[in-house]
């Protein structure tokens, strides 16, 4: 099993970006308020890889309260020391033991994380857990059939054997290792196969303006995304989900 991943933002200076990240922050609050209406400025929020705090920031002036979690020390440390607000608050933790009681939370944050985790099925587990029944978690993952590989920003990354990625990085220059693991659209519907998934995807595609992503879908890129959606859903670059946890019965 792969260790954790300590250090990712040393190493990716787009974690610092406050532009792209607050982007991903209003299309995150845009989808919940469609769903939660006024009860959204009374949501306790938590977000699993928070990273350095810029989207749990933004997020923290709609909801009722925010708790950004992450392995990487020094992006918590720069979220606590950047962003103060009675409702926010940021913690060193593990994404797949959270430090936290069942049931202790209305919506779950999980964006672009579950490739960085060694077991991404316990990760799941954990935000199935701490997610109140009727809950729901706001998950955006990438395709591993991504053509270029969001990361690093380089043609059929995630899509090669790992073994090859590795050389791939090492003669380009860009790392030692490739990290991260993707799934495919299959692996990640069975990922999240013990809740209730409502796909938000295609809605964001049918209105970008509604949902602030036209810096995403735009033009000539909208008009394939719409396509590829038709035509080949399991090869569209990633997807966004609301994942609801199951009332018990």
């Amino acid at each position: 099993m792969r260790g954790y991943q300590y250090d990712f933002s040393k190493n990716h200076s787009e974690m610092y970006s406050d532009e792209g990240r607050i982007k991903k922050a209003t299309t995150m609050r845009l989808v919940l308020a469609e769903v939660f209406g006024d009860r959204l400025q009374d949501l306790q929020v938590l977000s699993v890889g928070c990273s350095t705090g810029i989207i749990d920031s933004e997020l923290a002036g709609a909801v009722g309260s925010v708790t950004g979690i992450d392995i990487d020390a020094d992006a918590v440390r720069f979220a606590q020391e950047t962003y103060v607000a009675k409702n926010l608050n940021f913690k060193v933790g593990d994404a797949m033991n959270i430090d936290f009681q069942d049931a202790s939370f209305d919506a779950i944050i999980c964006a672009q994380v579950y490739e960085h985790v060694p077991d991404p099925v316990r990760l799941m587990s954990e935000i199935e857990r701490v997610l109140k029944p009727g809950g729901v978690c706001y998950f955006a993952a990438t395709n591993r059939l991504n053509l270029i590989e969001q990361h690093y920003g380089l043609p059929f990354l995630s899509i090669i054997p790992v073994s090859w990625a590795n050389h791939y990085l090492r003669i380009l220059g860009r790392g030692q290792f490739y990290y991260e693991r993707h799934m495919t659209y299959g692996e990640l519907r069975r990922l999240v196969e013990n809740f209730d998934v409502d796909d938000v995807t295609p809605r964001l595609l049918d209105n970008p303006g509604r949902y602030a992503v036209c810096y995403m879908f735009n033009g000539p890129r909208l008009a394939a995304a719409r396509a590829l959606r038709r035509l080949a859903y399991w090869l569209f670059p990633g997807y966004i989900w609301l994942l609801w946890k199951r009332q018990k019965r």
